[in-house]
């Protein structure tokens, strides 16, 4: 197996728990895209903005309630019939971010939730290039759960120990980003804090939905989670949970 096809398959996991991914998954908090607009310099409201691997459309409907015409991008089936069922009236297109299926100089925004670390940068940022309008820009941000928290560094810890060669962070998202300023885009970059307050459940659902838990097969996924459960209901006995997050923004501006 390649690299790619072993890429390929890691994404194409992401289908089989779609209705996980949308329920348990973080948001973003306003914050996020006030800063958006700041940095890159216009309003969102009435913005031409492409959300790329758009997924279940978690970012994509929280751009839409800010005004932006905006029109998701999605490659894979399971995530795009999931998000047809939780976004209805916004726009979906099948495609990936490697090769958009838009004219030239036809955006304001490019917009990747969670998801530019799926694409090959050396494909993905000319293609960008090509499809934004002079002066306009590509956004990339993760969540990221704050391992300086204890318990989520315990949390980690629990899963690099029973997951060994499968679990990953974001630990790559400065190597992925850092192909944005040679390819003569200004670059500014962020980092937001914010947490949620959910339930254990809601935590697992989460849990559930990331691509080192969708890969497994259901028999080698339940007895972490069930561990998981276990020491997360030790740890939290009221069943609710203050989850803390760096959320990491990057835009990259193209010249006017």
């Amino acid at each position: 197996m390649t690299e790619d096809q072993d890429f390929r398959e890691i994404a194409e996991c992401f289908g089989g728990v779609a209705a996980e991914y949308d329920r348990g998954r973080p948001g973003y908090p306003d914050e996020l895209f006030d800063t958006l607009e700041r940095l890159s310099g216009r309003s969102l409201k009435n913005a031409r903005v492409l959300d790329v691997g758009a997924g279940t459309g978690i970012a994509t409907r929280l751009l839409a309630a800010r005004g932006a015409d905006v029109v998701a991008v999605e490659p894979n089936a399971g995530m795009a019939a999931q998000f047809l069922a939780s976004s209805p009236g916004l726009p979906l297109v099948k495609a990936t971010g490697d090769d958009l299926p838009f004219h030239d100089n036809s955006a304001d925004l490019i917009t990747y939730a969670q998801a530019f670390h799926w694409t090959h940068p050396e494909l993905a940022i000319p293609e960008a290039i090509r499809v934004l309008r002079p002066g306009g820009a590509l956004a990339t941000w993760w969540n990221v759960h704050d391992e300086t928290v204890p318990w989520v560094r315990a949390r980690a810890e629990r899963m690099a120990a029973a997951l060994p060669g499968r679990y990953h962070g974001y630990g790559r998202i400065s190597e992925f980003t850092g192909h944005f300023a040679p390819a003569g885009l200004a670059v500014e970059r962020t980092v937001l804090r914010w947490e949620r307050r959910i339930t254990v459940d809601h935590v697992l659902t989460d849990l559930t939905s990331r691509s080192y838990m969708a890969s497994l097969a259901p028999a080698e996924r339940e007895p972490v989670l069930a561990a998981e459960r276990a020491a997360m209901t030790a740890e939290f006995p009221g069943g609710w949970v203050d989850e803390p997050y760096v959320l990491e923004l990057v835009v990259a501006i193209t010249p006017a």
